[in-house]
């Protein structure tokens, strides 16, 4: 036992299941090569990079050595200690063609050019501010003492009120749409370990937020069964009646290319889908929202297309009124509520389960008793299934056999003539 734990601790740490799938895309790797360098099958792979599954032992080691970044990204990257705050002091820089996730105004809406061919570069002030954090020590060590519920409550601010918006353009429901960023965070708060080593916690929150809003339950809810009114204004309502007209899976595609300004490949790995599906639906969308929009139809390029759909959503999404989030210490007092809620529920039923096994066990039988047969009346026989009146005749029969010493049976003589 001490050598299998020694053996679990020595093992390689591998990122978040997403990550994995986009430092494998990034290697130009496909799921066949990967699994025929580790020695599994594409299932398997799969099953890594969804998270349902994760590799062990000698196949860990391969898998981490496969997909491990190159030493020039690791340079661009947040040091992992830097990681345990996820929510920097100061605001993340807007990759071109997104919907911001920022606090800072409510409805922020970047006019720059979206480059959806490409993965967006990584700012100047970015660097600058990776710089700053590995230079500066105590600038960076003050956000390593950030607590738990401080970078949950900046990662609340900075990305709730457009996560709603968000909700919004994907349902049309705005009460649904608070419903989905709120059962998000909470669940977020729930697993917050998780959460804080992420990638891209914004992202692991937004995933959580569209699967709840677009889950086909909601149908069954009065309150969620229609979409909420249209706007009035014909280009936006257009719009609108477009997007609720594609598929779930489409929709999502498109508001997280065009919209939230994600690549292909991550687009591809939030969906769960592979990277050419993603580009299917995406052009699918896109070709069945052009039908709606002549403006969209019109444009030259892929480039200038998706910075005009980038435009339209985010005009939509300012001009109308979204419900604004609760507070971050409600959101977090919800989710430990909900979780002190369902401990006791579960610790009620294991009680309830012993008590009834208990009185299972105090009241049953400890042998076998065959059932009694119902009487029943055959060929005008009396029943026997029970004591029954006895006749005149009966009682004369009784009376004789008692009188009557019980002998032997007689013996036969032969009499001779």
């Amino acid at each position: 036992m001490t050598r299998s734990t020694t053996d679990e601790a020595a093992a390689p740490q591998l990122p978040s299941p997403k990550e994995r799938r986009r430092l494998r895309e990034a290697k130009s790797l496909s799921e066949e090569q990967v699994a025929a360098a580790v020695g599994v099958t594409r299932a398997t792979v799969r099953s890594w990079e969804t998270g349902r599954t994760s590799p062990r032992g000698r196949k860990r080691v391969l898998y981490a050595k496969l997909i491990a970044p190159e030493p020039e990204a690791l340079a661009t990257t947040t040091p992992a200690a830097a990681m345990t705050a996820p929510v920097p002091a100061a605001p993340a820089p807007t990759a071109p063609g997104t919907v911001p996730e920022s606090a800072a105004e409510p409805t922020p809406v970047p006019s720059a050019e979206p480059a959806p061919e490409a993965a967006p570069e990584v700012a100047p002030e970015a660097k600058a501010m990776v710089v700053a954090e590995a230079d500066t020590g105590e600038e960076a060590a003050g956000e390593r003492r950030l607590s738990p519920a401080g970078a949950f409550d900046e990662l609340y601010a900075r990305t709730a009120p457009n996560l709603v918006r968000q909700a919004y353009l994907l349902t049309g429901r705005r009460a649904l749409a608070r419903e989905s960023v709120e059962r998000a965070f909470q669940l977020a708060w729930h697993r917050w370990p998780e959460v804080a080593v992420d990638r891209d916690p914004a992202g692991w929150v937004r995933a959580a937020a569209y699967e709840y809003a677009m889950s086909p339950w909601h149908r069954l809810r009065r309150a969620h069964r229609h979409p909420d009114a249209p706007p009035t204004e014909p280009g936006k309502r257009a719009l609108f009646d477009a997007l609720l007209d594609l598929p779930p899976a489409y929709r999502r595609t498109l508001l997280l290319y065009d919209g939230v300004g994600l690549d292909l490949p991550e687009t591809a790995a939030e969906t769960e889908a592979s990277t050419p599906a993603a580009a299917g639906r995406l052009m699918t969308a896109r070709a069945a929202v052009a039908e709606r929009l002549p403006e969209l139809a019109s444009a030259a390029t892929p480039a200038e297309q998706s910075a005009l759909l980038h435009d339209r959503l985010g005009g939509l999404a300012r001009a109308e009124h979204v419900p604004v989030p609760q507070p971050a210490r409600a959101v977090r007092t919800g989710s430990e509520d909900k979780a002190r809620l369902w401990t006791r529920a579960a610790v009620a039923g294991v009680a309830l389960l012993i008590a009834v096994t208990g009185l299972t066990l105090h009241t049953a039988p400890t042998h076998y008793e065959p059932p009694i047969s119902p009487a029943e009346r055959v060929g005008g026989v009396p029943p026997r299934g029970g004591p029954q009146k006895l006749t005149a005749q009966d009682l004369k029969l009784q009376k004789t056999l008692r009188e009557q010493v019980a002998h032997g049976p007689e013996r036969l003589i032969p009499q001779l003539r």
